[in-house]
């Protein structure tokens, strides 16, 4: 395609953008401006069909850069996505197509939700790592279902965000070759130039990384082009290195950092016009030739879908199309679920284990791993081999890219991941998990170790705030299983909720409570695991604390006090039920005591007093000393019942 016509593209997409930002008097020109050029080159490139966002085979397309949304929401209406003008005129608006971030199941055509810094970038990576493992899985030498390239758009922030580091590591380590990220290296955050916090020199620091490296104009159309072909022959991950302009063709404001967070004004947006031979006084303005070019995306789309059909159909391994609708369609039915004695001590985090292996060996596209602690969370799949070629991912002490990695992954489809840390980590995932919870990805985050119960490591290894803080994020799911045939039965109900799930699990054994066949109503969140005649009190708890409820019920009994007891492995569950079930479960006519050995601020919803860790961390000693010391033993159970029932 000639200069001029990818100018006069590249012009439509800034002018759009300035548009949009100055309609709604807020967003972000800079970004969009200088990446138009690159936009309207990688057109060229992507295989994609914008009547079918969906396609598994598509190319990815990712802008770690989430605020670049007026160049995000430009190129989705002009490809042909379910975008209109109209969407784009309400950009920013409640309740529009055309949100202030790109949000992924909100906006067709966005592939994940983006914003936060960095997040973007491990997303890339995880779907480069979901695609080469399908490709494993479903390719042969002759028929390729799995055969496309995911790309990732960037900026300075992205790099200088600690995630970008441990994802581009693992990238780099596992020689991804179809990941093309295109860096927009303009020298400018909202605070002035970079260099005033920042003189990497990023060339040097992703070949360390084992990636290859390019250097371009990002505004000289040939070199982008050139790049771009050059980066998928390549043998590893790839960084297009762009230098560029922020709010490139801006009268007044190119190369500003004022250009990055507020809408240039009217006069401006009329010069730029003018300068580029627009009509200045017209809004939304797209010309018929390059509506034209861009909707090229549609046929030649639905060309490479339909070719890719025709592939799969006609694929001569039969057991390759099997596998593929076995991946589109996970049956959960066709695990086989372990069992465990009454009686029988075993930890929550080793019950897991055998749980997470029976999920694997049903399910092609249960896959995950862990953050270099496979041996302590008990995650290893056994017999099903190692990434690329296996369900066993290790990424490393690389907690917070572990979490968005996996993000990627389920957003990517066909795969369902899971990771794991110890639960006092999670703090390093939170951004991920925000995100999974925002997006509904099917995403399961692992969590060991999971109170004062982790002992003699201290308090910087016993988790207090955690549980509260997760149980407080907007859909998403917290099970902490009272033992571990309560963890299957929590298993059975996540797997099937298609939302983002956390699984806290004890280091130290537990008892095993009750046969499976005796459980129920684990699916509303919580239920009475023991209830007495005529009953006064109500002792409620979750994981290892129900143990304890259990114990101190009985002993009340002994002085002719008669307690319920309630077992609560997922609290979110239990408050999406109606008032007459949590009555059932709470009965009104008792007190309720519940016993959590964290903060527990969480349980006042339902309780009249809390015996939890307040405003206190751990200790280092044996964990069964530290839950006597804290006063998680049945004495001071007892008494506080005493005392609350007066």
């Amino acid at each position: 395609m000639d200069k001029a016509m990818y100018k006069k593209m590249a012009d439509t997409i800034r002018f759009l953008a300035l548009d949009m930002i100055q309609k709604a008097n807020s967003g972000h020109p800079g970004a969009p401006l200088g990446l138009a050029d690159i936009a309207v080159v990688l057109s060229d490139h992507l295989k994609h069909n914008p009547k079918d966002p969906k396609w598994i085979n598509r190319d990815r397309l990712v802008f770690s850069g989430g605020h670049a949304t007026g160049l995000i929401y430009s190129l989705l209406y002009l490809w042909g996505y379910d975008i209109t003008l109209e969407d784009l005129k309400e950009f920013r608006q409640y309740g529009s197509k055309t949100p202030g971030h790109p949000e992924y199941g909100h906006t067709p055509g966005v592939e994940i939700t983006t914003g936060p810094l960095g997040q973007g970038v491990a997303n890339a990576v995880g779907m480069a790592m979901a695609s080469k493992y399908l490709a494993h899985l479903l390719n042969t030498e002759t028929t390729k279902i799995i055969d496309h390239y995911v790309y990732c758009l960037c900026g300075d922030g992205d790099l200088e965000e600690g995630i970008s580091y441990e994802a581009c590591a693992l990238a780099g380590r596992f020689e991804l070759d179809n990941l093309v990220m295109i860096y927009d290296s303009n020298h400018i955050t909202i605070e002035g130039d970079t260099a005033i916090a920042w003189n990497e020199d990023i060339k040097r620091r992703f070949e360390a990384q084992n990636w290859r490296v390019i250097e371009i104009d990002g505004h000289d159309y040939q070199q982008i082009d050139a790049a771009l072909t050059w980066a998928k022959k390549q043998d590893r991950p790839v960084l297009i290195i762009a230098q560029t302009t922020i709010a490139k063709g801006s009268c007044k404001y190119e190369g500003d950092p004022h250009s990055h967070g507020a809408p240039l004004g009217e006069n401006d947006i009329r010069c730029a016009k003018q300068k580029a031979g627009f009509p200045p006084d017209e809004h939304f303005y797209v010309p018929e030739d390059v509506l034209v070019r861009f909707r090229c995306a549609l046929e030649k789309g639905e060309l490479a879908q339909r070719e890719w059909k025709k592939t799969v159909i006609e694929s001569p391994y039969k057991e390759q199309t099997e596998l593929l609708e076995k991946l589109q369609n996970p049956d959960f039915d066709q695990i086989e679920w372990p069992t465990f004695e009454p009686g029988e001590m075993i930890a929550t985090r080793d019950s897991n284990g055998k749980i997470l292996n029976a999920i694997a060996k049903a399910l092609p596209g249960f896959v995950g791993g862990s953050a270099d602690l496979a041996p302590s969370n008990k995650t290893y799949l056994q017999g099903m081999g190692d990434f690329p070629n296996g369900k066993n991912f290790h990424f490393g002490i690389r907690e917070h890219a572990m979490g968005a990695i996996t993000n990627g992954m389920a957003a990517y489809g066909l795969l369902i991941p899971f990771n794991a840390t110890f639960f006092v980590f999670s703090d390093y995932q939170k951004a991920a998990v925000r995100i999974a919870a925002l997006s509904s990805l099917k995403n399961y985050f692992i969590w060991t170790h999971d109170s004062i119960g982790v002992g003699e490591d201290g308090p910087t290894h016993q988790p207090i705030e955690q549980l509260t803080t997760f149980r407080a994020l907007p859909n998403f799911y917290t099970f902490r299983p009272a033992d571990a045939t309560e963890n299957v039965e929590c298993w059975k109900v996540a797997l099937r909720l298609n939302k983002p799930a956390g699984f806290v699990l004890s280091r130290q054994k537990l008892k095993t409570l009750k046969p499976q066949k005796d459980f129920g109503d684990v699916d509303r969140g919580g239920y009475v695991i023991k209830r007495r005649e005529n009953a006064v009190a109500t002792l409620a708890a979750s994981g290892s604390e129900v143990m304890l409820a259990l114990q101190a019920g009985c002993a009340l009994e002994e002085r002719g006090i008669n307690a319920n007891i309630v077992s609560m492995p997922c609290m979110e569950l239990f408050l999406e039920q109606d008032k007459e079930y949590q009555q059932q479960v709470f009965d009104p006519a008792t007190k309720v005591l519940a016993i959590e050995a964290a903060s527990g601020i969480e349980w006042y919803r339902f309780a009249d007093a809390v015996l939890s860790m307040e405003n206190r961390f751990g200790a280092s000693g044996p964990g069964n000393v530290l839950f006597k010391e804290f006063g998680f033993s049945v004495e001071n159970v007892v008494e506080k019942v005493e005392k609350l029932l007066g």
